[in-house]
């Protein structure tokens, strides 16, 4: 064991507990172990070469037999490759090249009828005519290659004040995909506030994915999500909201909040949500500038972190009384999760997913929309700016000073591109507090992930692995 090479925590493997869930990560491979009160303490010593040391260190809080199970674990799975892993793709990653397009978020509305304080769209645009959404499948279509699955999304403003162009171009990239041989998945996110029988009965037809916008607590919601006379919206956000959960049987969606300095105990909008017969929830720290009076500010985290801990709470409750709360920031699949260049490079933003404004042109995402440097070409002309295509290729964890040592690298894979040139002004430098409000959810996610898959906390042995 001595020339092997020390391990580093929080480098190379990453610790967090909550109550009695200890749970330790191996960051390279993405295996998850559930630790006992002895393995806990092993690991406050454990360098990967120091087994004697530990023993002794221990010797007169644990019995030694015990201690050296422990190791002897630790050597059976960093043999299996479940722990103390190398990154072989450090040297090597180069990043992707001409890879196809997959997805696209159609902005199908400039407009919308609520007047949302921390919208990033700061003023109103056109409607997407259907001469525009027809030619964005086609785009998609073409440059998909030879990808059997491609997406849509629907996005805003608010696309239910455009839904005949939604209806059409649904039919439409239906009719294209067939001709193919491809697929064709869909998603809208809604303020649901418009939605009605017509909306539901498209939904149905189509299994399109809706993502629905609250906030969680009356008040929290209407606080800023109001109308333009300054009325709240959330009791008809939550009308249709319902509506549609009742309509369409199996449902694929999530609602997605927004927690701001406003609403710093934002654990009580997820209960409320789940009082309302939401069981899939997302809440998302606000993108904002530090000037911004709802921004998140760094006196603001280990509140932040406390919150999180209670929703983690919540989800363990319901696990071990059976119903229903899937957070959306909890889901982790080490095994079957996201594919490597997810891992190193994020979503996907300028690469294989873009997005298409109402007039056709094309940006990273809807985020990027008006920031003239991001326009990447039109639907008419395809990607024009290559070189910006690949600056986005080219922006994954290697390739940032303070992502290459984080033990979370390869859960975020370096952050939101929009967030980070919004508030550091480059694509490789991510945003200070953004990083370490995304540790503080993923401590409670690993948590929650592995009582989902390794079981109870008090089962036998020293490590369980799920």
């Amino acid at each position: 064991m001595s020339a092997l090479r020390r391990l580093r925590e929080d480098v190379d493997w990453h610790r967090c507990q909550l109550g009695a869930h200890r749970v330790l990560l191996d960051v390279n491979s993405g295996s998850l172990h559930l630790l006992d009160r002895v393995a806990w303490e092993v690991l406050d010593y454990f360098d990967g070469t120091n087994h004697r040391q530990v023993v002794e260190a221990l010797s007169g809080v644990w019995p030694r037999e015990e201690v050296a199970a422990v190791l002897e674990e630790l050597d059976e799975l960093r043999a299996r490759g479940q722990f103390g892993v190398r990154d072989r793709m450090e040297s090597s990653y180069q990043g992707r090249r001409d890879v196809p397009v997959k997805a696209l978020c159609l902005l199908v509305s400039g407009q919308c009828n609520l007047r949302c304080e921390y919208c990033f769209v700061t003023e109103a645009g056109p409607l997407m005519r259907w001469e525009v959404a027809r030619r964005s499948v086609d785009f998609l279509m073409q440059e998909s290659g030879t990808r059997r699955l491609c997406e849509l999304d629907f996005f805003g403003g608010e696309p239910l004040l455009n839904l005949a162009v939604v209806r059409a171009t649904v039919a439409y990239a239906r009719e294209r995909a067939r001709s193919l041989g491809k697929d064709v998945r869909f998603s809208i996110t809604t303020n649901a506030t418009l939605v009605d029988d017509e909306f539901v009965a498209l939904v149905r037809q189509h299994g399109i994915s809706v993502i629905l916008s609250m906030d969680g607590r009356q008040a929290v919601h209407d606080r800023f999500r109001h109308y333009r006379d300054g009325r709240g919206s959330w009791r008809d956000a939550l009308e249709g909201a319902l509506r549609l959960l009742r309509g369409v049987e199996g449902l694929d969606y999530w609602v997605r909040g927004t927690y701001t300095s406003a609403n710093l105990d934002f654990s009580q909008d997820v209960a409320t949500l789940v009082r309302l017969g939401f069981g899939r929830i997302s809440l998302e720290p606000v993108v904002a500038r530090p000037e911004d009076e709802y921004s998140l500010k760094p006196e603001h985290l280990d509140t932040i972190r406390g919150e999180y801990r209670k929703v983690a709470e919540l989800c363990l409750e319901a696990l071990r009384e059976g119903w229903e709360l899937d957070f959306y920031h909890f889901r982790l699949d080490p095994e079957g999760g996201p594919c490597l260049y997810k891992r190193l490079a994020g979503c996907g933003a300028g690469v294989d997913y873009l997005a298409v404004t109402p007039t056709g042109e094309l940006y990273p995402c809807h985020q990027f929309v008006g920031r003239r440097e991001f326009r990447m070409g039109t639907v008419w002309e395809g990607i024009t700016n290559r070189e910006l295509r690949q600056r986005f290729a080219d922006a994954h964890v290697y390739r940032k000073a303070t992502c290459r040592t984080c033990w979370a690298r390869f859960h975020c894979g370096g952050g939101c591109h929009a967030n980070n040139h919004l508030l550091t002004g480059d694509l490789l430098w991510p945003d200070a507090l953004s990083c370490d409000i995304l540790r503080a959810r993923l401590d409670c996610a690993l948590v929650v992930q592995a009582a989902r898959v390794c079981g109870h906390p008090h089962s036998p042995g020293s490590i369980r692995t799920g």
